[in-house]
């Protein structure tokens, strides 16, 4: 059945020309003819869309988008609504799938699921792995509640079938993370499942786009907020 359907690879990128080269590689050789990677780029000009436009030269399913430059989850909302697959994978710009990535993910697309989360093995700048098991150190589970008292959905391990679309765009705006967005909406409106086997190698080098320290304050904040514009969301949907 999966065979049958087309992939879109949703990757938000920035200043990514020291790993996007990598990154698309090990995606590449995954994907089927009619698949495609859409790339929206926030920093238009620069070496990023040089090596995108080189990929896209060679390779037809390399699409080159520019960015809406208004930072990271807009950037991401912008290669969502540029796909056309009926399957999406988030997808960063520093980081390695692994070969069977596609497979594990979309045979769980085939069992019905409409959102997959999928573990990682976080790695150094040099793809040294530093975590065999994201998911154990995380303590990453599913849930609605678990997942607006800890967070476990993230974007680079999350692939949802382009059904959710309809649901989740466009972002509510001021919402903390747009893989968190994604997930909570899931949760409510679909079937969930995570994949304990590593998928990628999640690097970590200290200039990575995502995760950085708020206030508890702001924590409750943001909890609350993401909750009611969730809810008000599929209320409307």
């Amino acid at each position: 059945m999966s065979k049958d359907k087309k992939i879109s690879v949703a990757l938000a990128a920035y200043k990514g020309e020291k790993f996007i080269e990598e990154q698309l590689d090990s995606i590449l050789f995954q994907l089927k003819e009619n698949d495609e990677i859409i790339v929206s780029d926030d920093l238009p000009g620069g070496e990023t869309e040089q090596i995108v436009r080189a990929f896209a030269q060679k390779d037809a399913r390399v699409k080159y988008i520019e960015g809406p430059r208004k930072g990271l989850i807009k950037n991401f909302e912008n290669a969502i609504k540029n796909c056309t697959g009926d399957y999406i994978f988030l997808c960063d710009q520093d980081d390695v799938w692994l070969p069977d990535k596609v497979e594990q993910v979309t045979e769980k697309f085939d069992e019905g699921f409409s959102l997959v989360l999928h573990n990682a093995m976080v790695t150094d700048t040099s793809l040294k792995i530093t975590d065999t098991s994201f998911f154990t150190s995380h303590g990453t589970k599913t849930g609605f509640l678990a997942n607006i008292l800890k967070n476990s959905y993230m974007g680079c391990c999350m692939a949802f079938k382009s059904e959710l679309c309809g649901k989740i765009l466009p972002f509510a705006e001021d919402i903390p993370m747009h893989d968190q967005w994604i997930g909570l909406i899931a949760e409510k409106s679909g079937k969930v499942c995570l994949i304990e086997k590593p998928l990628i190698l999640y690097r970590r080098h200290g200039n990575n786009m995502t995760g950085g320290k708020t206030s508890l304050k702001q924590k409750i904040i943001w909890r609350i907020s993401i909750v009611q514009k969730v809810l008000k969301r599929l209320s409307e949907k």
